[in-house]
């Protein structure tokens, strides 16, 4: 029985993704001149944080000064509630948030690149925070050794990579693509707005914490704007690699329908199994082979041989043919069989002997008066 195989979800989505002739037009962010001069302040303002604290400069005392302020002790009424904030900055959490929110924006709107982006985003953060946390090699406020340094180069100590603050990167640029694929110039600014004040406030809440110096804040913030202003200059990657992801999927997809065998009738239950054309032609063979022994006396097998269909016949046909199994035939539907002649050898001496006992002669021929001729 051949069916046709039922779509799957991944099928469902794809087709959800060709329903339209054609995807709409977005919106998408450009390399403008104004990002071109945002982009060089903010890798300005990147650079001039890095110096200020490997030289340990005014900055390093600043942040001195607000671990051992301890803003945690000054405020411990808000402690359990900043606990619960600060996981807005967490990497796990927010992606998948706004992984299911640019999911939904890919079903709508019948295209792969918001999530391409966030995923590209993603990819570059972790590149460029990753390699300045490992080589500079800071020591957070709570494994600090001496009063008044920068705390830097500690590679192999626990605790040596804060600098820049991972949450507060990863919250610029998890809320801030929100703004950055947002429809709308009205809706962009709204969730600009809501991006830096969930960014500010994820920054500061470390702070409160004691987990990061503030100059750990400033550098994540920059470090996570610049990976929100250089995304334009990535825009053709992503749509190369949407295009060729689009292209495998409909190769996939083709693949699979080309293997797919043809719709055959559904059988009800109970037909037994069709059997294929050799194994038919071989029992007609055998049903021919049998059939003039069955029927011819002993004998005559000599002289009319039965006649063989030749095998090549059978094999060279290709054609399915779906044939039902023969019903025997019963005892008392076959041909019975009658001899010419007995088979039993001639007994003379049993002859002779019936002859002699109780056999009656021969009548003689009657005599004109009616009497037998002796």
């Amino acid at each position: 029985m051949c069916t046709e195989p039922q779509p799957t979800r991944l099928d469902r989505i794809f087709a959800r993704l060709d329903r339209e002739p054609a995807r709409p037009s977005l919106d998408v962010p450009r390399m403008t001149r104004h990002r071109v001069v945002l982009f060089g302040a903010t890798l300005t303002f990147y650079i001039t944080i890095v110096l200020a604290v490997v030289t340990t400069s005014w900055l390093v005392r600043v942040d001195w000064q607000a671990m051992l302020f301890r803003p945690y002790q000054q405020w411990p009424e808000v402690h359990a509630f900043l606990d619960y904030w600060v996981v807005l900055g967490q990497r796990g959490p927010t992606a998948v948030m706004v992984t299911a929110w640019l999911g939904w924006r890919c079903w709508r709107q019948h295209t792969l690149r918001p999530m391409l982006a966030f995923g590209t985003a993603l990819l570059l953060l972790n590149v460029t925070v990753g390699a300045v946390k490992y080589g500079l090699g800071r020591s957070g406020p709570h494994y600090a050794t001496e009063v008044g340094s920068n705390e830097m180069w500690h590679w192999f100590q626990a605790g040596s990579d804060i600098f820049p603050s991972g949450h507060t990167a990863n919250a610029v640029v998890t809320w801030g693509i929100l703004a950055y694929l947002a429809s709308t110039p009205r809706a962009r600014r709204y969730l600009s707005a809501l991006s830096a004040i969930m960014s500010l406030s994820v920054g500061l809440t470390t702070v409160y914490l004691g987990t990061h110096w503030l100059s750990d804040v400033l550098l994540g913030w920059a470090a996570g704007l610049l990976v929100l202003l250089a995304l334009p200059w990535l825009e053709p990657l992503i749509s190369r690699a949407e295009n060729l992801l689009l292209e495998l999927r409909d190769r996939w997809y083709a693949r699979g329908r080309a293997g797919v065998p043809a719709t055959t009738p559904l059988m009800p239950v109970g037909t037994p199994a069709p059997l294929p054309a050799t194994v038919g032609t071989a029992r007609e063979s055998a049903a021919l082979d049998a059939a003039p022994m069955e029927a011819a006396p002993m004998g005559a097998a000599d002289e009319t041989p039965p006649v063989h269909e030749p095998a090549a016949s059978a094999r060279t046909t290709h054609t399915t043919v779906c044939l039902a199994p023969a019903p025997h035939p019963a005892t008392a539907d076959r041909p019975a069989v009658t001899p010419a002649g007995t088979r039993r050898p001639p007994h003379t001496d049993r002859a002779d002997r019936t002859t002699g006992r109780g056999t009656t002669p021969p009548a003689r021929p009657l005599t004109a008066n009616g009497q037998r001729d002796t």
